[in-house]
């Protein structure tokens, strides 16, 4: 009878425990297909940027890009189970969010540092020494790089484009609306519209674009100022990728060095505003361009082999963790971000 007795008790202990941690954490969906002995990869994102949240139903790395074993979650009742927690940076600088330093991190879990602005725009960061483990950003010797865009190889079925783009009408446009005269690229505007015509477009001249008209305006244009705001390692952003390139025009850059942009454009495919000795020889060069076509046309020829990649969801982002998962360094710790940060050598 005893036997009996305690047979029932610990099955009703038994039953108790499970129903207890399911409800503690929530359900662990199934991900992606096994290989092998790969394990599931948890990142937990903290808090969405900008506080824009996306939905994370489903095995969204792998649904939307194939990335296979990994979860990404914004529960923040998964810290225990995460391997990877993510901060955005804007959120925790202007005191949106906290860190949870009250929190007793589960042995191996990495604190990643997350953001897409220039160091000028990421505040005071001392404060986050020995914090972090892992950096996300465009910069390419982050532990994570997450570049506004990126060309691809083309696929054999991909269509083939014309070398030029047609109906160019107008031979420089800019598209700004952060215009502050002591920019280099306001000095470089300046300067330039003193050598050719330069048509200005959004805030600063009370013109602005609808989004759906960007590119079809830009692709009126022989080339397009890709001017960053901020001149500084690595920082080229969608001006580049998506307002130049896939608009059709050749972009005229002011931003980081001349190797940066070799390092991820392809050659002849820009003009970099330091390979003048001044910005009204730049300027001469522009206008022959534009009339001499077959010259011209050879800033195109990439088109053939390459495609443009934008990169503009968190998610993806995020699920990219999980391919450099495995070769992070288990013991990085960065003892001073803002030293990191504001680095001027890769």
């Amino acid at each position: 009878m005893m036997k009996h007795r305690l047979f029932f008790v610990l099955c009703i202990l038994s039953l108790c425990l499970l129903y207890g941690w399911q409800t503690s954490y929530p359900a662990l969906l199934p991900v992606s297909p096994s290989s092998g002995n790969s394990r599931n990869v948890t990142i937990l994102l903290w808090h969405w940027p900008f506080n824009r949240s996306l939905s994370l139903s489903g095995d969204i790395c792998w649904d939307l890009y194939r990335i296979p074993h990994c979860r990404v979650v914004d529960q923040r009742s998964f810290f225990p189970l995460a391997d990877v927690v993510v901060f955005h940076n804007r959120e925790i600088i202007i005191g949106q969010q906290k860190l949870p330093l009250d929190l007793l991190r589960p042995q191996g879990q990495r604190w990643a540092w997350m953001s897409l602005e220039a160091p000028a725009f990421n505040g005071k960061l001392r404060q986050f020494a020995n914090i972090f483990n892992v950096t996300i950003t465009y910069r390419r010797d982050a532990d994570i790089t997450v570049p506004y865009g990126e060309l691809l190889p083309k696929d054999p079925e991909d269509h083939l484009v014309k070398d030029i783009p047609q109906n160019k009408s107008l031979p420089v446009c800019w598209v700004v609306s952060n215009y502050r005269n002591s920019h280099k690229r306001s000095r470089v505007y300046r300067d330039l519209r003193a050598t050719v015509p330069v048509k200005v477009y959004g805030r600063l001249t009370k013109t602005p674009l609808l989004s759906t008209d960007l590119l079809p305006t830009i692709s009126h244009c022989y080339f397009y100022l890709a001017f960053e705001n901020s001149v500084t390692k690595d920082y080229i952003t969608e001006k580049l990728w998506r307002n130049a390139y896939q608009a059709g025009a050749v972009p005229v850059v002011v931003g980081p060095p001349l190797s940066d942009y070799n390092a991820v454009a392809p050659p002849h495919s820009f003009i970099h505003v330091d390979e003048f000795t001044s910005v009204k020889e730049m300027g001469e060069v522009l206008k022959q361009l534009v009339e001499d076509k077959k010259r011209y046309s050879e800033y195109f020829t990439w088109r053939q082999r390459w495609k443009v990649k934008l990169y503009t969801d968190w998610r993806e982002r995020l699920c990219k963790i999980c391919t450099q998962y495995n070769i992070l360094p288990q013991h990085k710790v960065y003892s001073d971000l803002e030293a990191w940060v504001f680095a001027k050598k890769v």
